[in-house]
């Protein structure tokens, strides 16, 4: 199977083929006896699940799991729901993709909240991304059909108060991927893939402190996300982890009067999947198999383990620089110090600044960084807010050189509704 015009192949629908059933970029030949550091990504199922939905924390760098409350809550902590104002109101995000590149790629996304009492707010979302129309040919060229693949995820969460200042959440999450419609590949037949995750959050803020003549709130949270089931699309045992993630971090705000606030955030990211492994290859570049008919790992470690080991061995499972490896890849050495430096470099960081005035309107800026041997995806964005009467509009832009990140020009859309605000415009 090949895909008709080559431009839908972009970073965001290159990591979706699917039974890509190769060996990672990290090689080492038997007779080698020194590597340098080279790019390693880690790749996922799904990774739509980790873009950006909303228009806020897509002007925050990304940013989201300790900032205030809001309508998107759910999907960066939802925790924080157990704190929003209002018993109940909904949420219309709206994201063109890759418009540098193709077309009619984007984002949508539905989400709300409801209120059950003074303590426990549910909240849920439908989060839908399409890859847009692709023509697919056999071998030879014909034309076996059209199609847009697409992939959706269905989420419930559930925040509780713990105290007037802690709060714990919890998400279930549906996920389905149908990427080829069931064509065959290379003789084996395709089918959707589909899987359940799950979140764990908590979320912290202290209201009563003063920096210098300052009033000001501090926040924290964290979001263990996306913890489920591998995903496979076909019958051939090829299956690839849900992009387990860890979020964290803080943010303070400070208020300088009843009508001028600004908040700075900083958050860090890491997906909790294996790092690819370093193999060994022979004189001709093939990987090495061993008798079991798996290929030869000299650094680093296999990353065909279980979910649970996949989340606790991401922390220390990079293959750093291979220095030695002697004939049959069972002695290596790997430079000191160079597995910690991989293992931190999988760390991304998003720093927002938001400012209001008199709560109604913001403005926001934001940088997302991430190391050049991991992606070295890194942008500026910005954004703004309004919040009118029952709705609350917000946008947001990412700047970027066009030339090197086709994420470049990508424009966020949100639009909230507030049924208390309704309700209260109807009485008076």
């Amino acid at each position: 199977m090949t895909v008709k015009n080559i431009k839908k192949i972009t970073l965001g629908a290159a990591a979706y083929l699917v039974s890509l059933n190769s060996i990672a970029q990290n090689t080492v030949n038997a007779q080698q006896t020194q590597t340098v550091a080279q790019l390693n990504t880690i790749t996922t199922a799904v990774p739509f699940l980790l873009i950006s939905p909303d228009s806020r924390a897509g002007a925050l760098g990304d940013a989201g799991v300790s900032t205030s409350p809001d309508l998107s809550s759910i999907h960066w902590n939802p925790a924080k729901s157990a704190f929003m104002d209002g018993s109940m109101g909904f949420s219309l995000s709206y994201s063109p993709w890759l418009r540098n590149l193709v077309g009619d790629i984007s984002l949508a996304y539905l989400t709300g909240f409801y209120k059950i009492d003074r303590k426990s707010t549910l909240s849920g979302s439908l989060r839908y991304f399409s890859l847009g129309d692709i023509t697919f040919t056999d071998i030879n060229g014909n034309v076996i059909g059209n199609f847009r693949p697409n992939e959706f995820a269905l989420d419930l969460g559930y925040g509780l108060k713990l105290s007037e200042q802690f709060s714990f959440g919890m998400a279930l999450r549906y996920v389905n991927s149908n990427l080829t419609n069931g064509i065959n590949v290379n003789g084996t037949d395709t089918r959707a893939a589909q899987s359940v995750g799950a979140d764990v959050s908590a979320y912290w803020f202290n209201d009563k402190l003063r920096i210098s003549d300052y009033d000001a709130t501090v926040r924290a949270g964290i979001n263990i996300s996306n913890l489920g089931a591998k995903m496979s699309y076909s019958d051939n045992n090829q299956s690839d982890f849900l992009p387990a993630n860890l979020r964290l971090g803080s943010s303070l705000q400070l208020d300088f009067d009843d009508y001028n606030s600004m908040t700075f955030i900083l958050e860090a990211n890491k997906l909790l999947v294996p790092t690819p492994p370093t193999y060994l290859i022979d004189s001709t570049g093939t990987v090495v198999i061993d008798p079991g008919g798996n290929p030869v790992v000299v650094s680093g470690k296999d990353p065909n383990v279980s979910i649970a080991s996949g989340v606790f061995g991401s922390f220390n499972d990079a293959p750093g620089v291979v220095t030695g490896v002697n004939n049959d890849g069972t002695g290596v050495e790997v430079e000191s110090g160079s597995v910690l430096r991989e293992e931190l470099s999988e760390v991304t960081l998003s720093a927002g600044i938001e400012y209001w005035y008199d709560k109604q309107v913001a403005v926001r800026l934001g940088y997302f960084y991430e190391n050049p041997l991991k992606g070295n995806r890194r942008y500026l964005t910005a954004g703004v807010g309004f919040k009118l009467s029952v709705f609350q509009f917000d946008a947001s832009y990412l700047i970027g050189n066009a030339q090197t990140n086709p994420l470049a020009g990508s424009v966020r859309f949100s639009l909230g509704f507030s049924f208390d605000d309704f309700a209260s415009q109807n009485k008076d």
